[in-house]
């Protein structure tokens, strides 16, 4: 579903991601680790065909970032880490837009619209600007936004903050049943605990470069995620 090959990015003289090699399957939850500023963001965004990158190749459902660009959009979904928002628009008039955007025909959007509005709670909301959403309102809305197209491949950057309890739990439960229908999901998270529970797999880089990967029994063994991160980080460290 997912290809990165040797991906390299820079930002003058400083590599943000050097020589990333990774492979996501469909079916798979596929979990990325680091500290801020280890490169997590700026492959997502690459990944996502909004930010260049100076080596290497993007692979998704076989076709190149680079020299596919549109086609490869239309298959994923990207939720970054702040979502920025047309906060002049109601909510719905955001999905209907995101839902044109994407050629989703009326009955399936309205169809999907209610499904997941209902689910996170939201519908109710849907006709109020969303300027006037919190924080974890228009995280809720960004996820639905996502959801529309029915992607192939979802791209999430920190999905979890700003989401209350039930919300993260219903956003768990949805990111395991797209995946189990065949959909692929790589997502960034600092919380190490949940990543252990829900990823298939988990990558973890440092500084650009990718220094453990595999399934999550592959990395952790018969440790928990967080002691095996912080021991990896302690040996690059030293």
């Amino acid at each position: 579903m997912l290809k990165i090959e040797h991906l390299t990015k820079t930002f003058g003289e400083k590599t943000a991601v050097d020589d990333l090699s990774l492979h996501i399957q469909p079916g798979e939850i596929y979990g990325f680790i680091g500290h801020n500023g280890a490169g997590k963001t700026t492959t997502l965004r690459a990944v996502a065909g909004i930010m260049s990158f100076d080596a290497g190749e993007i692979y998704i459902d076989g076709k190149s970032v680079r020299e596919q660009p549109v086609e490869c959009k239309r298959d994923l979904a990207y939720i970054p880490d702040n979502p920025d928002l047309y906060e002049f628009m109601t909510g719905i008039q955001y999905l209907n837009f995101i839902a044109d955007i994407f050629g989703v025909d009326p009955d399936t959007r309205a169809e999907r619209i209610h499904r997941y509005a209902d689910t996170f709670g939201l519908e109710k909301n849907l006709a109020n600007p969303i300027s006037s959403y919190s924080h974890g309102m228009k995280q809720k809305l960004a996820v639905i936004s996502a959801l529309i197209h029915a992607p192939k491949l979802i791209l999430m950057d920190e999905p979890f903050v700003g989401l209350d309890p039930m919300a993260s739990h219903t956003l768990k439960e949805i990111m395991r049943g797209i995946c189990d229908a065949g959909g692929a999901i790589f997502f960034s998270t600092h919380v190490l605990e949940v990543a252990e529970k829900l990823c298939d797999k988990v990558a973890i880089i440092k500084n650009g470069r990718l220094i453990k990967s595999g399934t999550m029994e592959e990395v952790k063994g018969d440790d928990s995620l967080e002691e095996v991160f912080l021991e990896l980080e302690e040996e690059k460290d030293a």
